[in-house]
């Protein structure tokens, strides 16, 4: 009906008419798998009968006999079709280079300008050159003129130099960059190329043009403030921010596929563990290299079409964002090179993501936001206030001027205390650190290097070499000044290049693209320079090992043994610049630990767990953590001094829910202009007239949270008179708006204190209340924790934390490899692996299976944070009395890791607290002490009857002594507070 309308308006218009297909799929047999997808975006399962869908099967892209079939009466139509196609034709140019222009100083050109700002760089970096390097700074100024590149290297001085100008922390360098001695004398990196042996050539090669790629952290919260300034230095309309697209790929295809076709959780689990490992691999190789998975997909027809239908979905789009980091700056306007669209925020980005962004020629830069370099530069600010230095003190610290080889940093690395040192925080790393023991910046780098998959193979002969001299061989004398450094064994691309150059007569560049061959393992071409290796090849002017005394066989040796390890070796100046942020970190945290872990929290202010888990850190560093403070806390956590003289943390103040920053700068501003409040009425009366918004939550959080402990009175106090205060000044706030005069506005001071709602005789909230108010308020147990007396015993049965199951999204915006973003952290547990957790179960929600079984998702709580554990039917059968809220328990079961999901445990095992055997130390000065006290000791013992061990520890001497069997006990509350108020808190320890 509505086509025989068209045609007649048509023509009694006169406007042609088009004959299209809506087109959402390429196949008709395409039709089931476009259904899945849907389903999959849309959050729905197959099954579901209110959801989007597109009936009839007929939304793929017909041919032209077709559609000519489908509308035989209007012919014409298709013909206009056909017509508009002819119509239709782009040339889109691939390679090139659309460089903006920098707009320079009046009397400079952008070459003359660069070699000025070298200039006068180089006369600060290198005072005391005898011609040697200049020479080098001349020869990288002349390639990256002929490569074109001057106005690039001085788009990124700019941008650098804005945030120097403007207090915003940029890292030191990163990536392959930190090899040029441009960027060194011109500040776009703060690491000496020389002194770690970077070459410019792994950089920018004279010998094969490619955009150069020059990365920069910058501390996160200030980051778009970079990308702003650059976007109105530019215009508009040609700075844009890149699409990224998160793919379908093997592992979650089969996962989100099983979950629409409504089969079992455990299904597609069990099936999505028979795909290999490789983030990279697809179904069809999985398919050959997983016999468990060919042999479910030939015998299980449920299993076969799942993976057919997975087949069709691999690798498509799943969804769009923004790139964490890439920028692309254009040279006219956006829309003139590249498709645009718009981000979900609202702002506008390319429709092509970062890959085709460069091969179209475009000028890409990558903004990565760095939370590491906000948490240096608050920790040094907190230092020097502590040490009362200010710029022009000869105890001002700059942390760009500390001493890289500290031996005393290097040796509290090597300790394995590495909570919130850069890069070196993971279980994994510390280890390392703790066997490496190292001594020299030179070992943090190669640590960086080689903690990663691949390169984790040489540890062991890299650690035996640093210990053992005689275990280090060369096969050739030549190799040691390349190898001296990293023990014989080879770490990083730059050492490979310089085999290349220093043994067989490569150019630096020509080494770097074999290398690069090597790491792409391109057969052909590598068969050839393995011959110009050796043999070398007079033609190209290529001396060969064999020209330098080196046998055949032993090239050929040191050929092979590059070709094993290019796949994997790393960028050093990637690593060199990453190692001194670590050793940035590791200075502060050695020297100023206080200060250091106010910093490192107050950066995670919004990721509880991480915040739980640094609080531990703390105590086991010996900091106190003081409770939030109206009169002594700020936004972020803070440093105070404590009565002994020594250093204490104090918990942020926009921890506490419900109070944004805003309302804490209002409330420290009031403090610092009229002074500390001297009590919860002073408080409401003068922020009621504040300009600052803090309602009735506001204040009930506060309360809950402790900060208003300071005035003396009980929190319960406190809550029950809050409203009817803030009622009272609302009151009279609202009289003085209209004009009207109370008693409470023209009566004394002594008269207004007969006024004053008086605390009422309450008491305090019990404990266990007390600290679920901090839990709600602050994400957290601040002043104790309902594990905390079990605390030595649950670390001895555990082997992860909640956290490690977590992934969060991160607010860094860097990653080792740049060219993908870093949307989520990798949880610290490995799929399939065994753990061990314990807590609290805070929650318990029952399933039912198809077969009506009963099954559990359990929420359990430790000390850092929490987490789900899933109980199925068999097991919950087995454990169901024990699984229940408020029980403490320990739970042992297998890790499931679902991509970009935080990890799951599969219950095995359940035990109680109770259950486990426990031992009770007791603490005494000496054995007069102990003597002393044994008689009540025997008392408190008689009293409990259970299994569990005590023990006698003599602090003077170090004795330990066992109580035998008959005087074990049951470690219970009761029995633990006896022997707390017997002996003291601190002399008591569960283990």
């Amino acid at each position: 009906t509505v086509n025989h309308h068209l045609m007649a308006l048509s023509e009694q218009l006169g406007i042609p008419l088009v004959a299209t297909n809506d087109c959402h799929y390429t196949y008709e047999e395409d039709a089931e798998a476009h259904d899945l997808l849907l389903c999959i975006q849309t959050g729905k399962k197959v099954s579901d009968e209110d959801r989007m869908r597109y009936e009839g099967g007929q939304y793929f892209v017909k041919s032209e006999d077709q559609m000519r079939a489908l509308f035989p009466y209007a012919q014409q139509a298709l013909d206009n079709t056909q017509m508009i196609a002819d119509r239709c034709h782009v040339e889109i140019e691939i390679g090139g280079s659309k460089l903006p222009s920098y707009d320079v100083p009046e009397g400079y050109n952008s070459w003359t300008y660069l070699n000025k700002l070298c200039d006068d760089g180089f006369k600060e970096r290198y005072p005391d050159d005898d011609g040697t390097l200049r020479d080098r700074l001349n020869f990288e100024l002349n390639i990256i003129k002929n490569m074109g590149y001057v106005d690039y290297f001085l788009i990124v001085w700019d941008y650098i130099n804005f945030c120097r100008e403007n207090d915003i922390a940029v890292g030191p360098g990163r990536g392959s960059a930190a090899g040029s001695i441009v960027s060194y004398c011109i500040h776009i990196t703060n690491i000496d190329p020389i002194k770690y042996d970077l070459f410019f050539e792994r950089f920018l090669n004279p010998e094969r043009v490619s955009m150069p790629d020059i990365d920069v952290d910058f501390e996160y919260e200030r980051r778009q403030e970079v990308i702003d300034y650059v976007t109105r230095k530019y215009g508009p309309d040609r700075v844009m921010q890149i699409i990224t697209f998160g793919s379908l790929l093997a592992k979650g295809v089969v996962r989100d596929v099983a979950r629409v076709m409504d089969l079992p959780y455990s299904y597609g689990d069990q099936i999505s563990k028979m795909i290999p490992g490789d983030p990279k691999i697809t179904l069809n190789d999985a398919l050959i290299k997983s016999p468990d998975l060919r042999k479910i997909y030939d015998e299980d027809e449920t299993a076969h079409k799942l993976i057919d239908m997975c087949k069709k979905l691999e690798g498509l789009p799943r969804h769009t964002s923004i790139h964490a980091a890439g920028v692309v700056i254009c040279n006219q306007p956006a829309e003139n090179l590249i498709p645009l669209g718009r981000s979900a925020e609202g702002g506008t980005t390319t429709q092509f993501p970062w890959g085709t962004t460069e091969k179209l020629g475009l000028l890409k830069m990558d903004f990565l936001g760095l939370r590491t370099l906000t948490v240096i530069k608050d920790a040094v600010r907190f230092a020097n206030n502590s040490i009362g230095a200010g710029p022009g003190d000869p105890n001002f610290i700059d942390i760009d001027l500390i001493d890289y080889n500290d031996p005393k940093v290097l040796s509290y690395i090597g300790t394995g205390q590495c909570d919130g040192i850069f890069q070196l925080e993971s279980a994994g790393m510390k280890s390392f650190m703790k066997e490496l023991k190292p001594q020299s910046l030179e070992d943090i780098i190669a640590g960086v290097a080689l903690y990663r998959p691949g390169p984790m193979d040489f540890i062991p002969k890299y650690i035996e070499g640093k210990k053992n001299a005689g275990s280090i061989h060369y096969a050739t004398p030549m190799l040691e000044p390349i190898l001296k450094t990293t023990y014989g064994c080879i770490v990083y691309q730059e050492q490979v290049m310089q085999i290349f150059q220093q043994l067989a007569g490569f150019t630096l560049g020509r080494a770097d693209m074999v290398r690069r061959a090597m790491s792409k393992k391109h057969r052909d071409e590598l068969e050839r320079e393995e011959s110009n290796f050796i043999y070398g090849n007079p033609e190209q002017n290529i001396p060969g090992c064999v020209s330098k005394g080196i046998s055949p066989e032993v090239a050929k040796e040191i050929f092979d043994s590059m070709m094993s390890f290019a796949a994997y070796a790393f960028n050093k100046a990637h690593a060199a610049c990453y190692a001194v942020v670590s050793l940035q970190t590791a200075w502060l945290k050695y020297y100023y630990p206080a200060e250091f872990m106010a910093a490192l929290m107050t950066s995670v202010i919004d990721n509880s767990g991480k915040v739980s888990e640094y609080i531990m850190s703390c105590r086991s560093m010996g900091i106190t953590l003081l409770p939030p403070d109206i009169n002594e806390g700020f936004e972020g956590f803070s440093v105070a001094d404590t009565q002994d003289g020594k250093k204490a943390i104090r918990y942020a103040l926009t921890a506490i829910k419900g109070v944004g920053g805003p309302i804490i700068s209002g409330i420290v501003r009031e403090r610092e202009i009229r002074g500390r409040f001297k009590d919860l009425n002073d408080f409401l009366t003068r922020m009621e007239g504040s300009d600052c918004d803090v309602n009735k939550r506001a204040i009930e959080n506060f309360i809950k949270a402790g900060a208003f402990d300071c005035f003396g009175h009980t929190r319960k106090q406190m809550i029950t008179v809050y409203g009817q205060i803030m009622d009272q000044l609302h009151t009279s706030g609202k009289n003085a708006m209209a004009g009207q005069m109370t008693l409470f506005d023209i009566a004394g001071e002594d008269q207004k204190k007969q006024y004053e709602i008086p605390m009422p005789n309450v008491g305090e909230f019990e404990r266990e209340l007390l600290l679920e108010f901090e839990k709600d308020v602050l994400g957290i147990y601040a002043s104790g924790h309902p594990l905390e007396e079990y605390i030595n015993m649950w670390k001895k049965k555990i082997t992860n934390v909640s956290t490690d199951f977590q992934v969060e999204m991160s607010k860094d915006s860097t990653d080792d490899d740049k060219h993908e973003p870093t949307t989520n952290d990798v949880p610290k547990v490995r799929d399939e692996a065994r753990a061990t957790v314990g807590g609290i179960i805070t929650a318990k929600t029952i399933k039912y299976t198809k077969t009506q079984q009963v099954m559990a998702f359990v929420t359990l709580e430790d000390l850092v944070g929490s987490m789900e554990v899933i109980v199925f039917p068999k097991n919950y059968e087995t454990y169901s009395q024990i699984l229940n809220e408020d029980a403490k328990v320990f739970i042992e079961g297998r890790v499931s890791v679902e991509e970009g999901k935080s990890a799951k445990l599969i219950a095995g095992k359940v035990m109680t607290f109770e259950e486990v055997p426990k031992t009770v130390w007791i603490q005494f000065e000496n054995k007069e002490a102990y003597e002393a006290g044994a008689s009540r000791l025997d008392e408190l013992i008689a009293e409990s009857d259970g299994r569990d061990e005590v023990k006698i520890y003599l602090k003077e001497t170090k004795q330990v002594k066992a109580l035998g069997r008959s005087q074990s006990v049951c470690a219970d509350k009761r029995t633990l507070s006896a022997l707390c108020e017997a002996f003291g808190k601190e002399n008591v320890q569960l283990t």
